[in-house]
């Protein structure tokens, strides 16, 4: 400590010059203009994206609206607290805070951009984020050590940022939780759109059964007009090879041979035998 007050009457001299800029003492190295102009810009940034997180919030409705809207909400909240440490910045610098709301779309970093849809109101917050993120970065190391108060301020905002946007990303993606990359997007951001591909395919479904049925009903209109009956014939019931008249099948079983037939008669005896076909006599050889 000692090394730094090796002048005590310089430094006391130094300290009552320009007392009325507060803070700012000639130990600053940063360009106070610019430094003010670049801090009205972020001060621009931080409105536009509460009031579009103000939007977004009582826009979001539908199956999961709920839950995107809570997070808006918290996010405009942030926002807010950083437009109030910016402006308190530019007072300390002896600067004038723009609020003029003529100019803010003009100097901010960020769009206002409402979007349509639950997806798109997340996707526009998401590219605001990642806008500003960059922008930050940027203006973090131009002051480096020059204005280390004004440095520590944006690396604050900046790690709230970067949370936001990770917030935004795992409301609009799928991550796969075994390797950590983008699998996909989230359906539950397009809620109407996942009701109408199943609506659509129980309508197909219905369609196509409601075609099943309409050749059911022209195939039995087809056999009752061919066979003129007022049902549609039964379906005969067959097993094993009974009936068949292929090659190399045995004769029905119901139905006697000649032979058997003469011996009967010679024999006297009666044999009832249930016949399929008309029999006839073969003539004498």
């Amino acid at each position: 400590m000692p090394e730094f007050l090796q002048d005590v009457e310089a430094i006391r001299e130094q300290a009552r010059r320009k007392i009325e800029e507060g803070p700012i003492t000639e130990a600053y190295r940063g360009d106070k203009d610019k430094t003010l102009s670049i801090l009205n810009d972020a001060l621009a940034t931080e409105i536009v994206c509460v009031l579009r997180y103000l939007h977004h919030y009582f826009m979001a409705t539908g199956v999961h609206g709920k839950a995107v809207a809570d997070e808006f909400k918290e996010h405009a909240d942030a926002e807010r607290e950083h437009a109030d440490q910016i402006a308190e910045r530019i007072q300390q610098l002896g600067g004038k805070p723009d609020f003029n709301p003529q100019s803010l779309v003009q100097r901010s970093a960020s769009q206002y951009v409402e979007g349509e849809t639950l997806a798109d109101m997340i996707r526009e917050d998401l590219i605001a984020e990642r806008i500003v993120i960059e922008v930050y970065t940027d203006m973090i190391r131009y002051f480096g050590n020059n204005d280390p108060t004004t440095r520590l301020m944006l690396e604050h905002i900046l790690k709230d940022e970067e949370e936001h946007a990770s917030d935004l990303a795992d409301l609009l993606y799928i991550v796969d939780p075994q390797t950590g990359e983008t699998a996909g997007q989230d359906p539950g951001t397009h809620p109407l759109d996942v009701h109408s591909r199943q609506s659509g395919g129980a309508r197909q479904s219905g369609q196509q059964q409601s075609d099943e049925n309409r050749s059911a009903a022209k195939a039995a209109q087809s056999t009752e007009k061919f066979t003129g009956r007022g049902s549609a014939v039964p379906p005969v019931k067959q097993s094993g090879n009974a009936g068949r008249t292929g090659r190399g099948n045995s004769q029905p079983q119901d139905q006697a041979e000649p032979a058997d037939l003469e011996e009967d008669l010679q024999s006297g005896r009666s044999r009832a035998v249930r016949v399929t076909k008309p029999n006839r006599k073969r003539g004498a050889a």
